[in-house]
């Protein structure tokens, strides 16, 4: 009897665990489909002269990984997608991203490491030329 409920009782610790899981899995899908997809543009305008420095900028430090005119690669995640918008992502995140790297959380891309070649105000002006490719592309 005692060999049951205590296997009965694994049984349920496993199905909590497994629930927890399973709930957990979808909210985190959920996080990284959040909200639409960037509109089609095409050939991507141009970016304004002012910010043609953080766009050389990020072409040099980032573009790698998150692609030209950041859309991703099999490297890294898209930064032109509805996730890294302003509200969810802010500025300030794109700045301890570089100086500190970031654990994986809305991606399967891997850890992120910090980028020492950027210093705050090479960051200041990729995010400022993120940001307009995030308005090209509709995401806000």
């Amino acid at each position: 009897m005692l060999f049951t409920l205590r296997s009965c009782s694994m049984k349920s610790s496993q199905l909590l665990w497994m629930s927890a899981l399973v709930t957990l899995l979808g909210a985190t899908q959920a996080c990284s489909q959040n909200g639409a997809e960037p509109k089609a543009t095409g050939t991507l305008a141009s970016a304004p002269a002012e910010l043609r420095d953080g766009e050389q900028k990020f072409n040099v430090n980032c573009s790698t990984c998150h692609g030209g005119g950041g859309v991703g690669t099999s490297q890294g995640p898209p930064l032109v997608h509805k996730v890294y918008e302003p509200n969810h992502h802010g500025d300030a995140a794109f700045q301890r991203a570089a100086a500190n790297g970031v654990k994986a959380h809305h991606w399967q891309f891997g850890d992120m490491p910090k980028i020492n070649a950027v210093k705050p105000e090479d960051v200041d002006e990729i995010v400022k030329y993120v940001r307009w490719l995030q308005k090209q592309a509709g995401i806000f």
